[in-house]
């Protein structure tokens, strides 16, 4: 099959480039064409934007029938089942991730305007007084990773309150922003009002210095330049965690394999790492157990369970890997290898379990993209380890540790018992208020006299 050819979409208009990039899929084999945009095109595009941008928000029906395109239609084509087997050979996500994503995104759509109105404040303060809520600027900007394609509802979420976005995608998933995009023009949506821009680095930096709004997703090095910038908000690796402070069931080892394993361990709020206050190799021994029946077929399967990588890809995770099982105690069968190589030329890296009885080790809190847990042990007074978490998951019955952690600003959400870290409802904040971010309040009175002004 020969490689998509991918263009720039400025403003509802596709631009063919002369600047290009192969991007090869985890097989080694060319997957895509992709015509970049350079930073004179960004510019361009964020002018045309700027010039036509009313502040109006999108009908949330429009957004819904971009929804049902995106999800369902042949789009520039593009099906369905051709977008998840792009997606899954560009990124390695296992097929069942991209269709749960996919799943994701129509799910928030859908759920918008609950989120939004969970999101802000009573805006009615009596006869004559209310406050309402106007977009903080007029141009988004959205910086994508490609660790997971469910993130692309946060600049669906600008353009629904009245922002024009532009949004250059992940380098290795290039193609669901782009679909995105199609299906939003596709229901109706004015061409003004989105660009989709691939490009470098620099591009995004660029985007997001111009903005009045953005975000940006990445590891720490990608989104480091923009922690505590007032128009731009990031998004970098969960760290979620849980705290076992109960015996260690069967019950309880099959959530904790759930929730450091479902989409293959690369959602953000996958578990990396278990804390217990009982036996640290027992619990990472049954971890290791419900690790061992994990498996399946290459990602383009609709079975897929677990994510692949590419061979320099692979050989960087193999060395890092050898290094921790050195450090630390190892839970898998004896001789299994880090990294194995599978029948279409990718890799897989082989679901992991460690377990230290140092929780101060350096491994504590560390992030892979493959389902990885490391098993440490915590006491009561060192609640600095939960710190840094995007979810911590407390299994406890102490009240005062769940006080603690509700209390700790550095906790972005708290969830108890068996309930998985990404349960929530319609405006359950995920990782801060993405609604409040991008709206500033304004005061509107409308006292027909002025008698109450004066009094």
């Amino acid at each position: 099959m020969s490689a998509a050819a991918i263009e720039p979409i400025v403003c509802g208009r596709t631009v063919h480039s002369l600047d290009r990039a192969v991007l090869a899929d985890v097989c080694g084999t060319p997957l895509a064409d992709v015509g970049q945009a350079p930073r004179l095109m960004a510019a361009g595009a964020l002018a045309q934007a700027r010039r036509a941008a009313d502040g109006r928000p999108v009908e949330h029906a429009l957004l819904v029938r971009a929804a049902e395109l995106f999800a369902n239609a042949e789009l520039d084509g593009e099906t369905p089942d051709e977008y998840e087997r792009r997606v899954a050979l560009g990124t390695g996500l296992p097929r069942g991730t991209v269709r749960h994503a996919t799943a994701d995104i129509v799910r928030a759509i859908d759920r918008l305007p609950r989120t939004v109105a969970a999101e802000l404040p009573a805006t009615e303060q009596g006869s004559g007084y209310r406050t309402v809520w106007v977009p903080a600027g007029r141009i988004f900007a959205a910086v994508m990773a490609s660790n997971h394609p469910a993130p692309n509802d946060s600049w669906l979420h600008a353009l629904a309150l009245g922002f024009s976005v532009l949004v250059r995608p992940g380098t290795r998933d290039p193609f669901t922003a782009r679909r995105l995009v199609l299906a939003l023009l596709a229901a109706g949506l004015p061409a003004h009002r989105v660009s989709y821009l691939p490009g470098s680095h620099a591009v995004g930096s660029y985007l997001l210095e111009s903005a009045d709004r953005g975000i940006v997703y990445g590891g720490d090095e990608a989104v480091a330049r923009w922690r505590g910038s007032a128009s731009v908000t990031t998004r970098g690796p969960g760290r979620s965690r849980a705290l076992l402070d109960v015996a260690p069931t069967d019950e309880v080892l099959d959530h904790l394999a759930t929730a450091a394993a479902y989409d293959g361990g690369t959602r953000c709020n996958n578990i990396s790492l278990v804390l217990t206050t009982g036996d640290v190799r027992a619990v990472a021994d049954g971890l290791a157990a419900r690790f061992d029946k994990l498996g399946g077929p290459v990602v383009t399967a609709p079975d897929a369970v677990l994510p692949a990588v590419d061979a320099a890809r692979a050989e960087v995770l193999a060395g890092q890997l050898r290094g921790l099982r050195e450090e630390l105690t190892v839970h898998a069968p004896v001789g299994a290898e880090p990294v194995t190589g599978l029948p279409d030329g990718s890799y897989r890296p082989l679901p992991t379990v460690l377990s230290t009885d140092d929780p101060r080790h350096p491994a504590v809190g560390l992030e892979l993209p493959f389902p990885f847990v490391v098993v440490a042990p915590w006491r009561r007074g060192e609640p600095d380890l939960l710190g840094g978490a995007l979810v911590a998951n407390l299994l406890t019955e102490d009240e005062d540790i769940v006080a603690g952690a509700v209390a700790d600003p550095r906790i972005g959400k708290v969830t108890r018992g068996r309930t998985l870290p990404w349960a929530a409802a319609p405006g359950t904040p995920h990782d801060g208020n993405l609604s409040v971010f991008l709206l500033h309040p304004k005061g509107i009175v409308d006292m027909g006299g002025k008698e109450d002004a004066m009094a």
